[in-house]
């Protein structure tokens, strides 16, 4: 006999049939969604456990690349760039304004038209009162019938020359101070060491690229170039220089060479420029400007010991000459002729004469014109006496002169 009652174990088994096919199903899809998300962005199918702490593992590997950069930036850099915050703002630009007439050419005579004749640099170092000094080369400022300052921020100051030296090519300018804020400090340059680093600071090729910043080091210390100062092909002085291979180019000339200190170590001058030669360029050493600055404010020039002769180095006259106007021994083939001898010079009052040659000072062997100005500037003081040791007519005897300076004699 059927029952008509309900068969509650067979719709049982039909739902956990039915609820698994829909978690199978459901599983397939999951499944199939992943792939295909594995498959189209594979840089998301990373399992969550994983892509935390993958990530997290990125971050702190790129923290400490960032953190090692820092550290690799700060060690090489900290140096120089606070080298230059101290002293970068005490370099200025000079432009040398001429008169010219109506061809363009340079006349300092004319009252015509003016016009920019060349730029240089310049180190303010000092301020007195409502002036600010600045110091810079003799050929940046030479034939100027205007000066022009420019500051570190723009700011363009009309300059004073107070004077300047073309022997050590320094001059010294000032402006009204009230627009100037930092004051260069001077190093020493006797203390400088060969592969020390300093910096460049300077207008190179005009104020365009003011405020350039070079870096290299002190590839030499007194060194000697040879200086025509009047450009009459003959050597009249040899300047001892720093070298350093710093780019300084055109513009640079008259700025700072700074050491690490941030301190002016020296006064950028020249650079040789040939096809051959890279990265030689030279300074005037700051211990020798301080004296010529020092004098140029006191004075308006340099105060030095003076003779008031002209002179010739021997090897630069011919033989005939040597033998038959100076009369020279054979055997004396160095020394400087005196070609003329100033009315009422120290010298003149000394018994010089015109032909005479002077082959020792104090004893010291004289070579030539550039070793006798040498030994007179570097060795001798005004007022102090210096023995001369001279040939007349062939004959070895000797003069002792007072030294003075030019506006002195009678």
């Amino acid at each position: 006999m059927e029952s008509n009652e309900p068969n509650y174990g067979e719709r049982t088994q039909q739902k956990k049939r039915s609820r698994f096919s829909y978690f199978f199903s459901g599983l397939i899809g999951a499944i199939v969604g992943a792939l295909v998300i594995l498959f189209v962005f594979p840089e998301v199918g990373i399992l969550e456990g994983n892509e935390s702490n993958n990530t997290e593992q990125s971050i702190v590997d790129n923290n400490q690349s960032a953190v090692t950069k820092q550290k690799v930036a700060l060690d090489v850099t900290t140096a120089v760039t606070d080298a230059v915050d101290k002293a970068g703002d005490a370099v200025v630009g000079i432009t040398n304004i001429q008169k010219t007439d109506f061809w363009g050419m340079g006349d300092p005579n004319n009252d015509g038209q003016s016009a920019e004749a060349g730029t240089g640099s310049g180190v303010v170092y000092k301020k007195s009162g409502d002036k600010a000094f600045i110091v810079t080369n003799n050929h940046v400022i030479e034939n100027a019938s205007e000066l022009e300052v420019t500051l570190s921020d723009g700011t363009k100051l009309p300059a004073t020359l107070i004077g300047s030296d073309p022997w050590t090519d320094l001059a010294v300018i000032v402006v009204k101070g009230n627009k100037v804020k930092t004051i260069a400090e001077f190093g020493k340059s006797e203390l400088l060491k060969p592969g020390e680093p300093v910096i460049a600071i300077g207008n190179p090729l005009g104020l365009q690229f003011s405020g350039s910043i070079t870096q290299g080091i002190i590839s030499g210390l007194e060194r000697t170039i040879e200086v025509d100062i009047n450009e009459d092909g003959q050597v009249d002085w040899n300047a001892e220089v720093i070298q350093t291979d710093a780019a300084i180019n055109p513009g640079n000339s008259g700025g700072a060479l700074i050491n690490m200190a941030g301190q002016v170590i020296g006064i950028n001058s020249m650079k040789i420029a040939e096809n051959a030669v890279e990265g030689i360029g030279l300074s005037i050493p700051i211990d020798s400007v301080i004296p010529i600055i020092t004098d140029i404010e006191e004075y308006g020039e340099v105060k030095r010991p003076y003779l008031g002769i002209n002179l010739a180095s021997v090897e630069e006259i011919s033989q005939y000459h040597q033998q038959n106007t100076l009369k020279l021994p054979s055997d004396v083939k160095s020394g400087v002729a005196i070609t003329g001898v100033e009315a009422g010079s120290p010298a003149d009052k000394a018994g010089v004469r015109e032909f005479d040659v002077i082959v020792e000072m104090d004893g010291e062997s004289i070579q030539d014109v550039v070793a006798l100005r040498k030994y007179l500037y570097n060795e001798k003081h005004i007022g102090e006496k210096v023995k001369l040791g001279i040939y007349r007519d062939g004959k070895k005897q000797t003069a002792t002169v007072t030294l003075s300076t030019a506006d002195q004699q009678e």
